[in-house]
């Protein structure tokens, strides 16, 4: 077996350096001397060969490169062509090792190729620039996110202040509107609740207040006028926008008449003069009290008056009160009715209506419910 072309005992060594020598006894020689000695007789003989069939082959290590081994297949700086490496010879390739084989380890076993990194593009100016407009980009932005995270605690503080004072001012606003705007300006005056006293005459006497706005109405002037009506007991104002007032006005209730010079004053429970005539007033009974309608009896006689039922109001002729605890009523058919005091009427008008339903008017003359627990007629 002839030796493979190209592979050199420094290739066969695996190291570049002394040739590997060769297995003994592997050699025949002729018992001869040296070639150079001409034998008597024969023809001077060609070159002997060795013996190639006794001489193993020796691979190159994997980790080796190819370089080291033989000059790699392709042309040489002068142009010509260079022989192919052992690796390509031996494999039938004509290239650089195939790619993930690495060196051989002394057990045998391979280890990965480190993988090559991948090829960037040329830098050039406009790809810098861009890359640094995108990098202050980024930088803006993160530290604008840092900022936001920072100030969130302050900023939520400042919203609830904007919001309060907003609030506030639409307020104001509205109040200012309200007072100061033409739109609410008093333009009508509604008076309800009269019966004696004409709605006209109230409102003619407040209409020096048209055209104020409702909510600068002088309401100490309109107490001041409306005090001039005797016949008003209270009254109670209501701004209805944009430009109404109304005026709920409560009268005086007449509870009898008292004599007087002139002829018969209709007063109320509190004693105020409701009218003057010279006839008496029909429907009231007349009050006969001891001081008059200022004394202590008066206001026992009213209290009396108003407890009754209406169906004995309606008979009542007088009543009359020397003191606070003796208080006496007179029908119309002349029946008389001892009352006493004012401390129980309710209870005293109950008693009394039961017996004129049992003992009725014109068939007695006096009932005494001074004590309404034991009453007596007689």
């Amino acid at each position: 077996m002839k030796r493979p072309p190209g592979i050199t005992p420094a290739a066969r060594s695996g190291t570049g350096g002394a040739p590997e020598p060769e297995p003994r006894s592997t050699r025949k020689t002729p018992a001869a001397a040296s070639p150079r000695t001409a034998v008597p007789g024969t023809t001077a003989r060609k070159r002997a060969e060795p013996d190639a069939t006794t001489e193993p082959i020796a691979l190159p290590p994997l980790g080796v490169a190819e370089t080291e081994a033989a000059p790699a297949a392709g042309p040489s700086p002068s142009g010509a062509p260079t022989a192919p490496s052992a690796w390509a010879r031996l494999t039938g390739s004509h290239g650089a090792r195939p790619s993930g084989l690495g060196a051989r380890t002394d057990s045998g076993s391979r280890t990965p190729a480190p993988a090559e990194p991948a090829l960037e593009p040329p830098l050039t100016a406009r790809s810098a620039r861009a890359r640094l407009r995108a990098a202050r980009r980024a930088r803006k932005q993160y530290e604008r996110s840092e900022v936001r995270r920072f100030t969130s605690r302050s900023r939520r503080r400042r919203n609830l202040w904007i919001a309060a004072a907003g609030t506030i001012a639409a307020l104001v606003t509205f109040v200012l509107v309200g007072v100061f705007s033409p739109l609410m300006a008093l333009r009508t005056i509604e008076v309800t609740g009269t019966n004696r006293i004409p709605a006209a005459d109230i409102a003619q006497a407040l209409d020096g207040q048209l055209g104020t706005p409702l909510p600068l109405v002088d309401l100490a002037e309109v107490k001041r006028e409306l005090s001039e009506f005797t016949l008003i007991r209270s009254y109670v104002t209501e701004s209805r926008p944009p430009d109404t007032l109304v005026v709920r006005v409560i009268e005086r209730e007449p509870v009898g008449a008292i004599a007087s010079a002139a002829g018969f004053d209709l007063v109320d429970a509190a004693g105020v003069v409701i009218q003057s005539s010279a006839d008496r007033p029909a429907g009231y009974p007349v009050v006969t009290a001891t001081g008059g309608a200022s004394g202590a009896g008066f206001q026992s006689a009213v209290a009396v008056v108003w407890a009754l039922p209406e169906g004995i109001r309606s008979q009542l002729d007088s009543v009359a009160a020397a003191t606070k605890d003796d208080v006496t009523l007179t029908l119309a058919g002349g029946a008389r009715v001892v009352w006493g005091n004012a401390e129980r009427s309710e209870y005293k008008a109950v008693v009394l209506s039961a017996l004129i339903v049992s003992h009725p008017v014109g068939s007695v003359t006096e009932y005494d419910v001074s004590s309404p627990d034991s009453a007596v007629v007689r």
